[in-house]
């Protein structure tokens, strides 16, 4: 019996298999790693000023009640159908590319009537819309 080493055969160790082991790892760090990292973005919005911007011109005004009818330029529309919204805003409306536009909507209205008027204004041509707001009692 002979105990000693074989000549021609060499131990050898395969790194293919430990290759791909290590690059699954590492792709699945990566992607872990991107989504816990989006959690703690910390971010500051930015503040309004308080002060308004003198205008040249009348704004167009588009109000939107609690119960989500509109009026433009204190007249009511017909009905809460977004084509005779837009033949309101055709006829009691100026320039779209000049004339500012306010949208003052309850706070209690359903957002589907503000996309509505958004949507109204964007198809008509405005594209100097402001909402108005009123100032809160306590600052975050």
């Amino acid at each position: 019996m002979k105990f000693g080493s074989v000549e021609g055969d060499e131990a050898e160790i395969t790194v293919i298999p430990l290759i791909d082991v290590i690059l699954v790892l590492l792709i699945f760090f990566m992607a872990t790693a991107t989504f816990d990292q989006n959690s703690r973005i910390k971010v500051k919005l930015p503040e309004a000023s308080s002060e308004a911007k003198a205008d040249s011109g009348q704004p167009l005004i588009v109000q939107i009640d609690a119960e989500g009818r509109y009026f433009v330029n204190n007249s009511e529309v017909v009905n809460s159908r977004i084509e005779t919204l837009k033949a309101a805003l055709t006829q009691l409306g100026g320039d779209p590319a000049k004339q500012p536009v306010v949208l003052r909507a309850d706070a209690r209205t359903q957002h589907q009537s503000v996309v509505t008027a958004m949507d109204a204004l964007a198809q008509v041509g405005y594209r100097n819309l402001s909402i108005a707001t009123v100032r809160g009692s306590e600052t975050p």
